[in-house]
């Protein structure tokens, strides 16, 4: 097994480790089996990968969709540079 260290929010820490106090076992075996319970099956590993890449995109995905929206953005002021030439224009005598 890996030793892991992880960071807990405070009301899920205080949680789980009233748990583990309850049953008089260690937190660590309490996250342990809450891992194993929750990727016990398939479907549930999938549905968490899928949840991990919406949430936090792999690193190229997250580039693409940074470099489509800087795209979309420049376009965006291109129309309304290009919009405000062409009001310039039709107020000019």
């Amino acid at each position: 097994m890996v030793e892991l260290t992880v960071s807990l929010p405070e009301k899920w820490e205080r949680f789980l480790k009233s748990l583990a106090d309850s049953h008089r076992i260690d937190l660590n075996t309490v996250i342990k089996e809450l891992c194993d319970w929750s990727f016990s099956d398939p479907d549930s590993k999938e549905q968490f990968g899928y949840w991990l890449d919406e949430a936090y995109p792999q690193r190229e995905q997250a580039e693409d969709e940074a470099r489509a929206a800087g795209e979309e953005a420049a376009e965006e002021e291109e129309e309304y540079e290009k919009g405000f030439e062409e009001e310039s224009d039709e107020h000019r005598p």
